[in-house]
């Protein structure tokens, strides 16, 4: 038996996209303390969170959270990619992956959006 037909998953491009929202959430508010305790990294990690039970679930307000976490996390990654990418090449170059990555999830998110208001 699967774990896709065990946790009853009807789309795993959902699934997928909650997981790394599930993922983002948990590193977040994992490396919160070495960012001496931001507060945007806190919202984004709680937000995150929230989100992922949100599409797991299926809930209609997800939209509107899908979309506050684009545009935070969009905000977050250019300031970071802007003022550490030459000075920590690990940092921006990771910045940058959870950029796209973040862009692809909402994409997908936003797309299957009829899938979420029934």
């Amino acid at each position: 038996m699967s774990l896709g037909s065990r946790l009853k998953i009807e789309n795993m491009g959902l699934f997928l996209v909650s997981v790394f929202y599930i993922i983002t959430g948990i590193v977040s508010l994992g490396v919160l303390p070495l960012v001496n305790y931001m507060p945007v990294v806190g919202i984004v990690g709680i937000l995150s969170l929230v989100t992922a039970y949100g599409l797991f679930m299926k809930r209609s307000w997800v939209l509107y959270l899908v979309v506050i976490l684009f545009l935070v996390v969009t905000v977050l990654a250019l300031y970071m990619i802007y003022f550490m990418f030459l000075a920590d090449l690990l940092i921006g170059i990771s910045m940058l992956a959870y950029l796209v990555l973040t862009w692809i999830a909402t994409a997908y998110a936003v797309n299957k959006r009829v899938k979420l208001e029934s």
